[in-house]
Order: C-alpha cells, then structure tokens, then sequence
C-alpha cells in the first residue's frame, strides 16, 4: 500500500533503492452514494464521472487525454477508456490514465489529474472516490488521495504529477471547482501550475 495523502501534501516518486519510474497508472475510482428518502430506491445510481490528464510544459497547455482523445498526440500517455457508472461497491479504478514517463516528451513537465461529472450530478452523489498512482510496471501502489465527504460541485482537479530535471513527484490538489469537462477547468488548474 503506498502513501496516503492529504490535501496540499507533496511526495516524491523515487524508487527505494534509487530506481526510477518508467510507466505510471493513475487510476480514478468512486462509487455513487445511497439514495436518502421514503422513495428512495434501492439500486444504485450511474454516476458518469471522467478522469483527465492534462499535459504543460510550465504554464502552457500542451496536450490532454480524456474521454474523447484516449492517446496523446506522441503516444505517451493513455486513457483506458470511459467507465459511465461507477464502482457500483467494487472499490478498484473505475477508469485509469496510464503515462510513459520515459517518452513523455521533454518540455512536458506536469501532468495534472482532473475529475469531472460529464452528466452535471454534484459530488453529494458520489462516495469512496479515490485517485491513486500505481508504478504499473510493478503493480505497486506509490501514492493515494481520497476524496472526502461530498460536495455542491461537479468536478475537481485531484492531483499533479510534475518534474524537476529528472525527478518525479506527486502531490494532491483536491481542489472543487464545476464543469463538465477539461476545458471547464482550465481557470482552477492555473494556479496550482
């Protein structure tokens, strides 16, 4: 089990031992909350949340993968397709971005990790959300941030993955904010670049 984070904690990413990471998996899992009320039915919502990676070198926007563009443009970073329901109590990645962090290209230095409700459901639907980053060659899990309690909003920039020369590091935004998709949240993403 790696690393779990709080919001604003920053860790990072080296190998025990002085290995380096080559491939990471940040995957995204959540399942919908129970329906309160008399009429409440028992099963389970959809909830349609969708995991983004969006790419910078500095300030500027370089690339994304999400939803519509599974692969980035140079091939290094992958989505693994949309997952419209949720964990429905399963508690894995209901979706995961994976990266190559060795051909990413250069000038990309961060990659930050959005979640948004692409149907408009605010998080008060949603429970055991989770972004967590897995070295995918081992299989290990390095790091995870849970979500906690609900919320009046659609969206939220999760995570960041950045470098510094050649090294890696992870920290945890977990910051609200409302859209439907990526673009909606270009605004909240600039100030944690």
């Amino acid at each position: 089990m790696g690393i779990n984070l709080d919001k604003g904690q920053r860790i990072s990413l080296e190998k025990p031992g002085g290995g380096t990471l080559t491939v990471v998996r940040m995957g995204l899992g959540w399942q919908s909350a129970p329906r309160k009320g008399f009429l409440a039915r028992m099963t389970a919502r959809e909830i349609d949340l969708d995991a983004s990676a969006v790419l910078f070198a500095g300030k500027e926007l370089v690339d994304v993968v999400f939803f519509q563009q599974l692969v980035s443009k140079d091939g290094s970073v992958r989505h693994t397709g949309d997952n419209r329901v949720g964990g429905a109590g399963q508690g894995g990645d209901d979706e995961s971005i994976l990266v190559d962090l060795q051909r990413l290209p250069v000038h990309v230095d961060q990659i930050v990790f959005t979640v948004n409700s692409f149907t408009g459901q605010t998080f008060t639907d949603v429970q055991n959300a989770f972004c967590r980053l897995i070295d995918d060659t081992s299989g290990q899990e390095l790091a995870r941030y849970t979500l906690s309690g609900g919320g009046n909003y659609t969206a939220q920039v999760m995570a960041k993955v950045h470098r510094s020369g050649q090294a890696w590091s992870m920290s945890a935004i977990g910051e609200p904010a409302n859209g439907r998709t990526f673009q909606d949240l270009l605004p909240a993403i600039a100030s944690h670049l």
